[in-house]
């Protein structure tokens, strides 16, 4: 299952740039996981300053 990004991301691109296959993008108002290509390795809730990436 695909990880999820809060309202609580401050879009400073930590998670996009751990990202092994460029699930994460910038989204309208925070970056967003696409689920059909994120393999939910949690590289990117590691790295999440302010713990805004959870399982969805």
């Amino acid at each position: 299952m695909a990880r999820k990004i809060s309202d609580a991301c401050i879009s400073c691109g930590s998670c996009a740039s751990q990202c092994p296959v460029s699930a994460i993008a910038q989204g309208d108002s925070h970056y967003e996981i696409n689920a059909d290509t994120c393999i939910d390795c949690g590289a990117c809730e590691a790295q999440c300053p302010v713990g805004a990436i959870s399982e969805a």
